[in-house]
Parts: C-alpha cells; sequence; structure tokens
C-alpha cells in the first residue's frame, strides 16, 4: 500500500525558468524591507529600550481597551498591555521615563551621603510604577495581585540590543564558513545570499506591523535562518549530487532536476512546521503573538529564497563542475 504523497513523484516544473519572476518578488521584499526599516523603523521593546514590566492577576476579568485608555491617560508614554496566559492576568509595560542628568546625580548623591535609601528623592520610573499602581488601585480596589515587577535599564538595552545585533551576524557568519567548507564557496555565497534575504523580509514584516521588536523576536530570526539554511543544504547536496551523475547535461536543468527531486521534502517539511506553529498562533495566547508570526512568515520566505533564491544563484557563480564531478 503507497503512502500519501503531497507531491507526484515525477514533478518537473520548471524554476529556473520563471527565476526572473522570483527575483523581482525577492527584490520588492528587500527593498520594501530596508525602506520600510529605515523609515519606519522598528517598535523595540522594553528588552532594548529600557522601561517596566508588571505583571498584575486580577479577580475578574478587565477589559483591556478601557484599561489601556486609562492607563495611557496618565501621562507616562505608550503603555502596552497583553494578556499572559489567563484572561485576568495581563503583563503591563511601561515605557522607560526620562530624567535630567541634573536629578540623577542628585539622587546617586543623596544614596551616597544618606543611610536609608528612602530618604532620597525616587527616581521618575519608580515614579511612574506607583502612579500605575495607584490607578489600577481606584480601578480594581484591594483585588490586585502584583506578580512580578521588572525594571530594565536604558543602558542595559543599549547593551542588549547590541548582543542580539552580534548574535545574529555571528550566527550568519558560523553558517558561511559551515557552508564553504561542506560544499565550494559559490553555494556559500549563494546560501548567505538566501539567508540574508530571509532575516531582511523578516525585519521588514515587524516594521511593517509594528509588532513588538524584543529578545525573543531575535530569537525568532536566528530560528528561521537555521530553518532555511537546513532547506538549502538539502538542495544543495542534491544539486552536488545531480551533477556528479549527469556530467553533460546543461545547469539549469541540473538545478531544476535537483530542485524537484527535493520538491516533496521541502514542501512537506514547511507544512508539518506550520501546522505546529499554527497551534501556537490559536493557542499560544498574545505574548507569543509576534514571535508565532515572524516564524509563519519565516517558514514561507525561507522555503521561497531555498528554491527560487539560493539556487538559481549558482547559475551566475562560474560553478565549477569538474570539482563537483568528482566520484
Amino acid at each position: 500500500m503507497k503512502g500519501l504523497r503531497l507531491i507526484p513523484q515525477e514533478t518537473n516544473f520548471d524554476f529556473i525558468g520563471h527565476r526572473y519572476f522570483a527575483y523581482a518578488l525577492s527584490l520588492v521584499v528587500v527593498f520594501g524591507s530596508l525602506f520600510l526599516v529605515f523609515t519606519k523603523g522598528l517598535n523595540f521593546g522594553i528588552d532594548f529600550t529600557g522601561g517596566t514590566l508588571i505583571e498584575i492577576q486580577t479577580e475578574e476579568t478587565p477589559d483591556l481597551a478601557q484599561l489601556r485608555s486609562t492607563l495611557n491617560g496618565l501621562g507616562l508614554g505608550d503603555i502596552s498591555l497583553q494578556e499572559f496566559g489567563a484572561p485576568n492576568d495581563i503583563l503591563i509595560r511601561l515605557p522607560d521615563q526620562k530624567e535630567s542628568d541634573e536629578a540623577v546625580a542628585a539622587r546617586e548623591k543623596c544614596l551616597e551621603e544618606s543611610a536609608q535609601a528612602e530618604s532620597c528623592p525616587p527616581s521618575a520610573q519608580k515614579l511612574a510604577v506607583d502612579k500605575v499602581r495607584e490607578s489600577l488601585s481606584g480601578i480594581f480596589g484591594e483585588k490586585v495581585d502584583y506578580r512580578r515587577t521588572e525594571f530594565v535599564g536604558p543602558q542595559v538595552g543599549s547593551e542588549l540590543k547590541q548582543q542580539a545585533l552580534y548574535a545574529v551576524l555571528f550566527s550568519i557568519l558560523g553558517i558561511l564558513v559551515y557552508i564553504w567548507f561542506r560544499f565550494e564557496w559559490q553555494f556559500g555565497v549563494a546560501a548567505i545570499a538566501a539567508l540574508m534575504h530571509d532575516v531582511i523580509g523578516t525585519l521588514g514584516l515587524f516594521a511593517l506591523t509594528g509588532m513588538n521588536f524584543d529578545l525573543s523576536s531575535v530569537a525568532a530570526i536566528l530560528m528561521i535562518a537555521g530553518y532555511s539554511i537546513n532547506d538549502t543544504v538539502v538542495i544543495f547536496d542534491r544539486i552536488r549530487e545531480t551533477l556528479r551523475k549527469f556530467r553533460k547535461k546543461p545547469l539549469p536543468e541540473i538545478l531544476n532536476r535537483a530542485i524537484n527531486d527535493t520538491l516533496s521534502r521541502t514542501i512537506v517539511t514547511g507544512l508539518t512546521t506550520l501546522l505546529a506553529l499554527l497551534a501556537l498562533w490559536l493557542f499560544g495566547g498574545e505574548v507569543i503573538q509576534s514571535f508565532v508570526d515572524a516564524l509563519i512568515f519565516g517558514i514561507v520566505i525561507g522555503t521561497h529564497s531555498s528554491i527560487f533564491v539560493a539556487a538559481p544563484l549558482l547559475l551566475y557563480m562560474n560553478l565549477r563542475r569538474d570539482k563537483n564531478t568528482e566520484n
């Protein structure tokens, strides 16, 4: 009894013949994403900008729209609210509260000279937290359970932003080295081009939608890079095998054959991954919504780049067929 096949075994789609249309689509995605990132920018979360995170639990399910309107009316900047697991478990994010250098210096001097920190003037961030707590008490009374309060300073946020950039760059560099040693340099260049296509496209999604960009978003980008390069390596392996098997066939035909041979595996892997992400999207809650949205987009764009960017670029890389046909 034969198993179910989503893709017929003897597929013969002309992927290479349609590469110019795919290139045009990819150029729109890349340059459109760069334009959005440089003009609109990313909506950096507290992880990168600094601020305060307060998790509360109420006895009754609050009206998020009304609560958001009330808190944003306090004059503390753009305060964001999210459900955190349960409808009555709320995550409140306060932006970093700016204060003058003189006020910071005076408070630090007071803390050095005084044995009691309570006697020193509080920071603008603490005053903002107290203001939010007072507002919440006016809405819910004593029926508020403060689960946690976390503060991220602007300096720490700046350091995290730098470390996140290093994480992405070093991961891409590591992938380049791996591809370079496993294949030839032409494959490495094509793989990194596809990888940059996926990373820039995902950043464009964050800029377009205004989704919160935090450390979990960086994790999503790294996961997308890993998924995309895995797909690309599978196709590259089949290209190298086909080059050895058919030494006199034209390169476009060999590339088409390799992509078609791995098409079933590529589609099935993508669909099963999307099914798992769909479950997270439906039941994971708003806290991981941007993370899952980025991964879903990344799976789609990563599959596209493996087929229509990485493989077709080998046509222009002066691929040495003699080196790939050695037994």
